[in-house]
């Protein structure tokens, strides 16, 4: 800790505030304190340090400030798996250490920076870190790297950690220390040899966990009819729900801040207390996201509604009480498909037990499971399974091609990917020419991978001045790159569609994303004006923010940013044709039956997302994503012409590539296209008109 009998702060030089020394008091109680000098002396000994504490222990937010006490040379990154840790625990230790934040103490994380050249201690997510390591391989800008929540094992986290092996011997004064609430210790020393060990006693209360007697058909039900009854017959605490997405903890949230209210007027001898009901999930604006730190009046039981964000890092003080779903949402990737979901499932052992952990801070908890006690032991897989092993992997293998990480079958992963996952990944760069033939990063690889988005965005961002829209595209993108900025109100429906439709445009979402963007810089970001129109202020705020960053690393890359920018069709088919030449993979075929359409390839049957813009069926689609929820939908979908996809990939488009209808259709494509190129049978196509292609719909 800071020499408490100094009245001046040795890190900015001005004198410490009274808050300074009421944190200090609680951060000595916390229970990483009695290790500090264990950590210190072990980190100076060993190149990598283990560091296995329980949930609670302050390892997040103290460990850092431990090797800062050492005097490092260089800066300390402290990595994490979500950008909401990121940002809350740089605000906590800024606090603690009495700087300001972006100062001595800043974050990272995609398309925010709030860090400076003098920042000592640097909270950014395992995506940034590995980003920073594409332009300065040998990271020399840090002499600490922890990265925390290992367990987590996201696809950047098992990437970041191979590199960072590699990194070892060529940076002899690097220290690297790898932390995590439930890591699997033996595994983790077979990989790092020789690294010492160390374990931090977490809780400082016991926690008594429930089991339900049989399992719930309903798990939303079940946690709101829980929370009730622990509020109306429980003591003192405040309450922690972990539930899967953002429309269940809104739902959540609703139904019990009326719920208890009508429970606090009724005659049952219960308790009569307010409550404070509170959403967290990763896409709820930053100032929303806070008020879950907050105090709340005296009396008042405080019930946070949260994903599983709240699983790890985050550390919610008077959280007495838990109940868990038992679920999660995870990205499952089909490399026969080429389909990547959201999809509910069951969390692990090891989560289960972090959830139970954010109880038993300030008194002994309770958490309230909503399984079977049989449920745990024989259906919770023990370990989280790992996110690279069921994700897309097209951007981390452009990025590890960027690193110089050319031989990506004998890289040393923690767990090496299925082979048909990294094939699927290295198709998909080698069509988009990010790749060459035998593997090689091309200069057009090269630019893609300079931008903080998927492969296909970046294809088509550096192929836009192509078609003399860049900036168009750029703001498509950062439309694309933030939440659903479209505010549907289920109370003002019609009102909130009849907004949403004065964006609209002919031809799809992309463009509809686009006259929303336009429109909001037309009326130069007035808050007032979203709120009118229905839209989320912060989402078009970010979006501004993306298309900044975006058009810079354009600019920086040489690329032409001219525009032939005017309201006609024309200039609209340009813009269609630089995003087919980026998703020319994800694109779909009208099929005879109503509404449906199948994907190029693959094969998949799907329908349009409800809230398209498309209010028409054209024979061919672009889309963005494909979403597998009760149904199958191809969502933010754009109408497209046929000469297009030739255009774009000839390779991709090949006949030969084809079976069934697709195949019919393509056969007949390029003999249109042989006849077109002949020279005695050269003839004018029909011109896209507004409201489609004459020879698609």
């Amino acid at each position: 800790m800071t020499d408490t009998s100094s009245t001046v702060n040795p890190y900015n030089g001005k004198p410490f505030s009274s808050k300074y020394f009421k944190i200090l008091e609680g951060r000595q109680k916390l229970p990483i304190t009695e290790a500090k000098d264990q950590i210190q002396r072990l980190v100076r000994r060993y190149q990598t340090v283990l560091l296995v504490g329980e949930t609670g222990s302050g390892k997040t937010t103290q460990v850092p400030q431990f090797v800062l006490e050492m005097n490092p040379e260089g800066a300390i990154a402290c990595t994490q798996p979500r950008r909401v840790p990121a940002m809350s625990v740089s605000e906590r230790v800024a606090e603690e250490m009495d700087v300001t934040l972006g100062d001595e103490v800043g974050y990272t994380i995609r398309f925010d920076d709030v860090s400076s050249d003098k920042t000592r201690i640097k909270y950014l997510t395992d995506g940034m870190l590995l980003r920073e390591a594409m332009t300065d391989p040998l990271l020399k800008k840090y002499s600490v790297i922890i990265l925390d929540e290992a367990h987590e094992r996201t696809v950047h986290t098992d990437i970041l950690i191979g590199t960072i092996k590699e990194l070892i011997p060529k940076r002899p004064d690097l220290r690297v220390i790898v932390m995590s609430a439930t890591l699997e210790e033996k595994k983790f020393q077979k990989y790092f040899v020789d690294a010492p060990l160390i374990h931090i006693s977490g809780r400082m209360f016991g926690v008594e966990v429930y089991y339900c007697r049989a399992p719930e058909s309903n798990y939303v039900e079940a946690a709101i009819r829980t929370a009730t009854q622990i509020h109306l017959y429980e003591g003192p605490g405040d309450i922690l729900i972990f539930l899967c997405g953002e429309d269940e903890i809104e739902t959540a949230c609703e139904r019990l801040q009326n719920g208890i209210v009508i429970a606090e007027h009724s005659s049952a001898n219960c308790h009569k207390g307010p409550v404070a009901v509170l959403p967290l999930y990763s896409s709820l604006p930053p100032q929303q996201q806070k008020k879950v730190f907050r105090a709340v009046p005296e009396g008042t039981r405080k019930i946070v509604v949260a994903t599983n964000i709240a699983e790890t890092s985050l550390t919610i003080d008077g959280v007495v009480f838990v109940v868990d779903c038992g679920f999660s949402k995870q990205k499952v990737f089909n490399p026969k498909l080429r389909i990547e979901s959201l999809l509910v499932t069951p969390i692990s052992q090891a989560s289960a037990r972090q959830r139970s952990g954010r109880a038993g801070r300030t008194r002994p908890g309770k958490c309230f499971r909503l399984y079977t006690r049989k449920a745990y032991d024989t259906l919770l897989q023990p370990q989280t399974h790992p996110e690279i092993l069921r994700c897309n992997l097209g951007s981390i293998v452009l990025h590890m091609k960027k690193m110089g990480i050319d031989d990506l079958v004998h890289f040393d992963f923690v767990e090496p990917p299925s082979p048909e996952t990294l094939m699927r990944a290295l198709e998909l760069l080698n069509y988009l020419k990010a790749l060459d033939d035998d593997g090689f990063m091309t200069p057009a690889g090269d630019q893609m991978a300079v931008f903080p988005v998927e492969p296909e965005m970046a294809a088509m961002l550096i192929h836009s001045p192509e078609y003399k829209c860049g900036t168009e595209i750029a703001k498509i993108c950062a439309m694309m790159s933030v939440q659903n900025p479209f505010i549907q109100n289920n109370k003002e429906f019609t009102r909130s569609n009849y907004a949403k439709e004065q964006f609209y445009h002919q031809t799809g979402d992309h463009l509809g994303l686009l006259n929303t963007y336009l429109a909001y810089e037309a009326n130069d970001g007035n808050i007032d004006w979203c709120h009118e129109n229905y839209l989320n202020h912060r989402s078009m705020k970010q979006a501004q923010n993306v298309v900044r960053q975006l058009v810079g690393i354009m600019r920086r890359l040489g690329l032409d940013m001219s525009s032939d920018s005017s309201a006609d069709m024309q200039f609209a088919n340009h813009i269609r044709r630089a995003i087919v030449r980026g998703f020319f993979t994800k694109v779909a075929l009208a099929l005879p039956t109503k509404n449906q359409f199948i994907t190029l390839k693959d094969d998949v049957k799907a329908i349009l997302w409800p809230a398209t813009f498309l209010n028409r069926r054209p024979q061919f689609v672009v889309f963005n994503e494909l979403v597998l929820t009760s149904n199958q939908y191809l969502r933010t979908v754009t109408a497209i012409s046929d000469d297009w996809l030739l255009e774009s990939c000839p390779e991709y488009f090949a006949v030969d590539e084809f079976e069934g209808v697709t195949r019919q259709v393509f056969e007949q494509l390029h003999r249109r296209q042989k006849a077109e190129q002949a020279p005695s049978k050269k003839r004018a196509r029909a011109v896209d008109v507004v409201g489609g292609d004459s020879d698609s719909d």
